[in-house]
């Protein structure tokens, strides 16, 4: 491929351009992680690009072939999407669902789970029917689909075990005194290991993660340089939590729709290999700002934002992260991306 990534970590590169060009350079089945935010369905066009509702659905579905085939066996591809009004009236879109039954009756997806994303600190919206009208209450939650190629894609709960609450931390502190698992009304037999320390207790499928970055380093930085800070970001406990419950270190992540490259550097502390593409070069340059020091943040910017500029590598200016990793690609099952330099 003659295309060169914008810039390159220890770890990743991000490129920019059109994911399904890119994707096509990728080899079948290299991917263990496609998790991305795309774009919403929204009635009111973004400065970052959105297609309307009326054409959505045909075109984020055009780039699920690329998704499928790059993505192994056992890989993921995680899809995080926000509901939407109808533009006018105070009835829902139900895009999103047009999207899971096409995916799953057309294009022969497994759907392993659905996720909700709770975000608390969300302002309310759409302004007309919930502070206006005060008809519709606040819309606070995103979909999450997690689908897959196969029944048995990899995935390890253990990896994101959250803490116990205080009434399960105070019965395992003494199991007999406080309970004594016996057989349910139900049936169901819970003394085999009901009150067991597993060092945590397996997480539900709502995702209860504010978004309240407001001073973060990327935000900082962009400010720092006179960057504009993508305005769609999503906190990095959400790209976290799925990378560690459905990869392994070393494996490869993308994130097709990049924006501030969130995904990129949340699997860069996690000792993943990533790739996230996206078409805008400015917000593309910007995402550099989460893998730099604070001195280094004007000189790789303006570096990485010259029209034309292409394969700057920053790795130089992560010294100050706390952890070292060999250079992307060099494990010999990624010979096959070698060509995407």
């Amino acid at each position: 491929m003659q295309r060169k990534p914008l810039y390159t970590t220890r770890q990743g590169q991000a490129f920019c351009g059109d994911a399904n060009d890119l994707m096509r350079e990728l080899p079948d089945e290299s991917v263990d992680l496609v998790m991305t935010s795309p774009p919403f369905a929204l009635q009111r066009q973004k400065a970052y690009g959105n297609e309307d509702q009326a054409t959505y659905v045909n075109w984020l579905l055009s780039f699920t072939p690329e998704i499928k085939r790059i993505l192994k066996p056992t890989g993921s591809f995680v899809l995080d999407l926000g509901g939407a009004y109808q533009s006018g009236l105070p009835v829902r879109s139900i895009y999103q669902y047009r999207v899971l039954v096409r995916m799953c009756d057309e294009l022969g997806w497994y759907l392993a789970e659905e996720f909700f994303w709770y975000n608390s600190s969300k302002l309310p919206s759409p302004i007309e029917w919930v502070n206006k009208r005060k008809i519709r209450a606040k819309d606070s939650v995103n979909t999450l689909w997690w689908f897959t190629k196969t029944s048995a894609p990899k995935a390890n709960v253990s990896n994101v075990l959250v803490p116990y609450s205080a009434r399960m931390a105070k019965l395992l502190s003494n199991k007999t005194r406080y309970y004594e698992p016996a057989l349910r009304p139900s049936g169901h037999d819970i003394s085999e290991g009901f009150n067991k320390d597993n060092g945590g207790a397996i997480p539900s499928n709502l995702l209860q993660i504010p978004n309240t970055e407001s001073n973060s380093q990327y935000l900082r930085f962009c400010k720092l340089v006179g960057a504009t800070g993508h305005p769609a970001r999503f906190p990095a406990k959400l790209p976290e939590f799925f990378i560690k419950f459905l990869t392994d270190e070393g494996d490869l992540v993308l994130d097709i729709f990049a924006g501030s490259n969130t995904t990129g550097a949340v699997a860069e502390g996690l000792h993943r290999q990533w790739l996230a593409f996206d078409l805008d070069q400015s917000y593309l340059a910007a995402s550099a700002l989460r893998f730099v020091q604070e001195s280094e943040a004007n000189a790789v910017y303006d570096r990485i934002n010259t029209p034309g500029a292409s394969e700057v590598d920053i790795s130089s200016e992560m010294s100050g992260l706390p952890f070292e990793q060999p250079t992307l690609f060099n494990d010999t099952r990624y010979d096959g991306l070698k060509r995407l330099r």
